[in-house]
């Protein structure tokens, strides 16, 4: 693979030229390949189809009015799916790779992200029901009693865990290929945080998916315990932001990252 990946690197001097994002990294993939096209166009349907109603149109105000307040549920759902969506434009814009281990892992997230998108759809709608006390309307009977609800985390959580462990093996790879994509101390240490982000992602999906498979109490508020797990990214991801940007700092500096 080094050697592929070399063969369709430009010479020192045009790498130098490159334009850099803004962390800093060159662009090597300004070009998109029909992968990132192909994945571009997977999850715009994903969008599609957590957008569309599965009833049929509004034919009153009320009905209106209803389903705008299902928009805080597509909101934090689009926003999900813009994430992982951003994380593998940066992936391909900066790397350029298009090797067969980039095109399967390519192919896989696009399959979990058109199954990802269902239980997606459900989970946030439930969510903001539950947030919003039941003003947002939720897209299924709340059966606390019945395990499926459980069942739910737990499909979501795999998909959620999936798309991230996809990403960082994406990271991953274009790190084991480093030394013929010429990456500099500064690409090196962005693609570790990438990789770390989405590896950090995986710490309360994990802790969501064990606690749904217990036998919480039924008929209580402990079944929504699993989701609760997720909020504790609010705190996560903004100290790993701040510690990664400390350790880009220094990079930048010509400091050894710890």
């Amino acid at each position: 693979m080094p050697s592929s990946v070399a063969a369709a690197l430009p010479g020192p001097g045009a790498l130098d030229a490159l334009p850099r994002d803004s962390d800093g990294f060159r662009l090597r993939g300004l070009q998109a390949s029909r992968l990132e096209t192909f994945v571009d166009a997977a999850f715009a349907f994903a969008v599609t189809l957590l957008v569309v109603s599965f009833d049929s149109m509004p034919a009153t105000p009320a009905e209106l009015h209803d389903a705008l307040r299902r928009t805080p549920a597509f909101i934090a759902g689009f926003a999900i799916l813009a994430m992982f969506w951003a994380t593998h434009h940066r992936f391909s814009r900066r790397t350029g790779l298009a090797d067969a281990y980039v095109t399967l892992l390519g192919l896989v997230l696009i399959a979990v992200a058109l199954v990802y998108v269902y239980p997606l759809r459900l989970i946030m709608g439930v969510a903001l029901h539950a947030l919003s006390g039941g003003w947002a309307p939720s897209p299924m009977p709340l059966a606390w009693g019945e395990g499926s609800f459980g069942s739910l985390y737990v499909i979501y959580g795999l998909g959620f865990a999936a798309m991230c462990s996809i990403l960082l093996l994406l990271n991953r790879h274009a790190l084991a290929a480093a030394d013929a994509l010429a990456l500099d101390p500064v690409e090196r240490c962005v693609l570790r945080q990438e990789a770390g982000a989405m590896a950090w992602l995986l710490v309360p999906t994990g802790a969501s998916i064990l606690l749904a498979l217990l036998p919480l109490p039924p008929h209580s508020a402990w079944q929504g315990l699993p989701g609760l797990v997720y909020c504790s990214l609010a705190v996560l991801m903004p100290w790993y932001a701040v510690r990664s940007a400390r350790a880009l700092a220094r990079v930048r500096a010509g400091e050894t990252p710890a």
